[in-house]
């Protein structure tokens, strides 16, 4: 009987996980994740917390494998929190998920599967891993998974292919309404529990509230700019705003106005009308891949937001970074955010939006 490794959140989808691998004949053992402690509870749990972990017992009791909790705050700290304040700081979007998933989730399941001698690790994502031939050998493929609402192999692009090998995802080939039956049908203590939010450890959405209560400086009003030149307003602090932008700008106008840059250097936010928001050309930084393309000018679909569809494109890998030439122009794609790389339904790479 082989042994796999399951990083059981609390939530529906990783207990489901647990419960389909019991199913089918592994020998499974759980691990919680103590990442983060909010102060100020809500009506939900979230995927870090230590309530999270009392709800991912009471699965595990029911489920009837055993479970343990690591608490990895420190590292989630360092390696999560800080680049996440930094990089609202600097006028950048970043995705907090995707920097859990290389430095937190995956190393420390990998690890602690080496330490029970277990053959493989799970998690609860919408996405499958599977065997293709590439270059005359066989290798295990990220691809997307079946539910295109759910699809999560956005923010598991930087897996490694040493924890791809040992990666199973139970979830895959399942839609969420069915993952949802299943809950119920065994009685799981998260069946009816709503969706954890986009951000586990910002229990009310308010990014820059959590910004000020961590880093109380971290930044200074200033001019709210048109593609004019037109100073129309004044902003709260760089780190209030993304790419896109609508609301909160504070600005009366007879169109709309989006955020369409933000300067660091000159503590500026810059506005125009939505179509002023739609890029073609993006540079990637910090790239990495799964199955580089072998020729430095190819084409794929690139996904620039986790819950916007990929788009056909041209990327065009440089020394330093990639270009990426987009058919159509898309919406609002913002520095900081990954721009992930598809062939089809298989993810071949990607990285960091740099301009």
């Amino acid at each position: 009987m082989a042994k796999v490794v399951v990083g059981m959140s609390g939530g529906i989808d990783s207990s489901v996980s647990a419960y389909l691998l019991k199913q089918e004949g592994f020998e499974v053992e759980g691990i919680s994740f103590i990442l983060w402690e909010a102060r100020n509870r809500s009506n939900f749990t979230t995927c870090c917390s230590l309530e999270a972990v009392n709800s991912a017992s009471k699965t595990a009791g029911t489920l009837g494998i055993t479970l343990e909790s690591l608490d990895v705050r420190e590292v989630f700290i360092e390696k999560v929190i800080e680049p996440f304040i930094d990089a609202y700081t600097r006028g950048l979007t970043p995705n907090p998920c995707i920097l859990c998933n290389e430095y937190i989730k995956f190393p420390f399941l990998l690890r602690e599967a080496e330490k029970r001698n277990a053959e493989f690790i799970a998690t609860g994502h919408y996405a499958r891993v599977e065997k293709i031939r590439d270059s005359g050998s066989e290798q295990c493929a990220l691809k997307k998974g079946l539910d295109t609402q759910k699809d999560q192999s956005y923010v598991l692009y930087r897996v490694r292919k040493e924890e791809l090998e040992k990666l199973v995802l139970p979830l895959g080939d399942y839609l969420k309404t069915n993952v949802r039956d299943i809950a119920r049908s065994v009685d799981l203590e998260a069946a009816d529990r709503q969706e954890s939010q986009e951000i586990c450890f910002i229990e009310d959405k308010n990014y820059f509230k959590f910004i000020e209560k961590i880093s109380p400086v971290a930044g200074e009003p200033g001019p709210i700019i048109d593609k004019q030149g037109t100073v129309l307003g004044a902003h709260r602090g760089i780190y209030c705003y993304t790419i896109g932008q609508r609301k909160g700008l504070g600005i009366a106008s007879p169109e709309p106005y989006y955020v369409t840059k933000i300067d660091q250097a000159k503590n500026a936010i810059y506005v125009g009308l939505k179509e002023d928001a739609e890029i073609s050309k993006l540079f990637i930084e910090n790239a990495t891949w799964l199955f580089k393309p072998s020729s430095a000018v190819s084409k794929a679909t690139v996904k620039v937001r986790s819950m916007m569809k990929d788009k056909p494109a041209t990327i065009e890998i440089l020394d330093k970074g990639v270009n990426v030439t987009f058919d159509e122009p898309q919406w609002a794609p913002a520095p900081g955010q990954s721009a992930v790389f598809y062939d089809g339904d298989i993810v071949i790479g990607g990285g960091i939006i740099a301009t």
